[in-house]
Parts: C-alpha cells; structure tokens; sequence
C-alpha cells in the first residue's frame, strides 16, 4: 500500500486473503462468518488503520448516519459555541456525533449547509436561523422522520419545535430595574435587523419596562447595529442627544462589547448599563457589568433532548419552549442617574 494514503476495504481484504465481501460482512454484521475469519478480519483493520466509510454505508442502506447537523449563524460568537457544547453533552451519550456550520446570516448559504446535511442523512437536524431564511424545503424531509428543531429563533414556512430564550421577559425585568434605580431616558441598542426575531422580542420588553413605569416611548433613544464598532458609534450618537438616556440597555452581548468600548473611550463613568447575555469577564470590568443572562447550555440540551424524543417516536404536538433568563446585578446597572442641572435665572 503506498504511503499516506488511507487504507481500503481492499486492501484489508488483500491483507487477510478473502474478498471485500466477506470483510464486508464482518464490519457490517450482515452475513455469515466464521470467528476465525472475523478474528483475522478485526486484526487487519487495526493493524492497517482501516475506517470504515460510514456515510457511503448508510446511504447504501438506505438508514440514517449517526450525526447530528446543526446550523449557527456565526461560528464567532460564544453564545453558540456554548450552545452547540449542550448539544453534544446530550447526543454523545446516545453515540451520535455533532457536526455545526456557520450560515454567516445568508439564507442562500444555510440552505445549501442543510442540504449537505441531509446528504448525509444525519439523525437530526438543529437549526439557528438566518433572517430571511425560508425553511419549507424541510417540509419533506420532516415528514419522513427526521426530527428538525430550531433555536434561539423560530423558523419560517415550517412547523416544527423551537427553543428559544425568554427575551421578553428578560429584557423587561433589566430595564425595570434601570426604573427602580431613577432612569427615566434609557438607550437601547438592538441588533440588526430590525424585524430578527430576538430583537423584536427584546424591544418589546423594553417598551413593555417603560409603559408600565409610566415613562414615554422616544423613538430617538432606539437604535440598532450588527457589530461592536456599529454599536460603538450609535452609543456616540445617543449620548449626543440633546437630552441624552442616563443609562443604556445592549440587546446582546456583541452590542454590549461596542457600548463598553465607547463609553471607555469617552471616560463616561456616569452611565448605568445592562446586557441582555453575559460576557467572559463581565463581573472584572470596571464597573462589573449587570447582564441578563440567557442559559445556551441548557438551551442546547433542550433541543437536543427534544429531538432525541421525536427520534424515538414521539409524535405528539410541536412546540415552543422558552428558557428562563436571569437578571445578575453588579454595579453597572447601580450608576444613579445625575441630578439635572438647575437653570440660571436672568434679570
């Protein structure tokens, strides 16, 4: 056999002096042998390194491969690696294998991920995804069997299960607690685009926060951005207001890194801040950074453990999960606001 190349069926065929069908057989325990030749089969395959080709096998047969697809919209960020971890902590106890690929947000590039996926014929399917994506093409695939969820969004022209964060919620017990500490002008820098679903369902906890307190919704103190240097300039932007917020709320943590950035830039220690996900290091930032924080492990095995449930036959209903968040206050969020500054009378 030349070298560095990988070992065949033939050639551990060749090694022990049977055919390839008979080696298949004992790989594949589908046909008759003695413990003799399998006893010799087994020793060439280690002796030669040989991997059996598990994807061509399957697709030969006709059965499922034993991996699981998941789809993220950027391989970057830490929320969906620790997502991913959740996942494969759930699969590998049932000998599955996590394979993951990055949408980069483009319908046209997750749509083609899902379809090498599907080539493969992976157990399941997860799905994180990209804006404007159209997932109806799952429509047949589902129906067949495969278990399809989706995370942190739902998705689109398909009913399936979804597990997502308690965004609302989350962001309206932040911004309340803004509320409590005297804020009434609070920025909020969302992601973009508007119309993603986390960022629709983050403003609507603000504006819930604010209608309950009482306070004016002000269209100026709302902006969005997809990136830290984005979120850095529009943190420019709100505190050049004529009446600027006191405190800003980051729709996530990519945001929240360009506000912190900003704000250091500018040495402005006066501003009271809160993050919708928490960030490595938040609690030694100066000031420690209040966040509410989602939980992508436990999203992940959610959905892990969901799918594994329609694996095995679970036909019931699909549904939405959420997963609580939590508030974690450190001392950004207990900036007060400053008093405001009392007006000169003139003679």
């Amino acid at each position: 056999m030349a070298a560095n190349r990988r070992p065949t069926l033939a050639d551990v065929a060749k090694e022990v002096g049977v055919s390839a069908k008979t080696v298949s057989r004992v790989l594949n325990e589908d046909g008759p042998s003695s413990p003799e030749t399998r006893e010799r089969v087994l020793a060439a395959v280690a002796k030669l390194g040989f991997q059996p080709n598990l994807m061509a096998r399957n697709i030969r047969v006709g059965g499922p491969d034993t991996t699981v697809g998941l789809v993220v919209p950027d391989l970057g960020n830490p929320f969906f690696g620790t997502v991913a971890s959740g996942i494969e902590d759930i699969v590998r106890s049932r000998g599955l294998t996590l394979l993951m690929g990055s949408s980069a947000e483009d319908p046209d590039r997750e749509k083609a991920l899902i379809q090498t996926f599907l080539a493969r014929r992976v157990s399941m399917l997860m799905v994180v995804p990209a804006f404007g994506a159209d997932h109806s093409h799952l429509k047949a695939p589902r129906a067949a069997g495969l278990p399809v969820v989706f995370l942190d969004r739902p998705g689109v022209g398909l009913s399936a299960d979804c597990v997502v964060s308690s965004n609302r919620t989350g962001v309206h017990e932040g911004v309340s607690h803004l509320v409590a500490r005297g804020h009434s002008r609070i920025g909020f820098i969302g992601d973009l685009p508007a119309k993603l679903y986390t960022r629709r369902e983050r403003l609507a906890g603000y504006r819930l926060a604010l209608a309950e307190a009482g306070l004016p919704y002000d269209r100026a103190l709302v902006s969005g951005a997809h990136s830290q240097d984005g979120a850095a300039s529009e943190t420019t932007a709100l505190l050049s207001l004529p009446d600027p917020p006191t405190a800003i709320f980051a729709g996530n943590n990519m945001m929240a890194l360009g506000v912190i950035a900003q704000l250091a830039r500018a040495r402005r220690k006066d501003i009271a801040l809160i993050t919708f996900d928490d960030l490595p290091l938040a609690e030694t930032l100066e000031p420690a950074l209040t966040v509410v924080a989602q939980d992508p492990a436990t999203i992940g095995e959610t959905a892990a453990k969901t799918a594994l449930a329609r694996l095995d036959g679970d036909h019931s209903r699909v549904r939405t999960i959420m997963v609580p968040t939590r508030l974690v206050i450190r001392s950004s969020s207990e900036l007060l606001p400053r008093p405001a500054e009392p007006t000169t009378a003139r003679n």
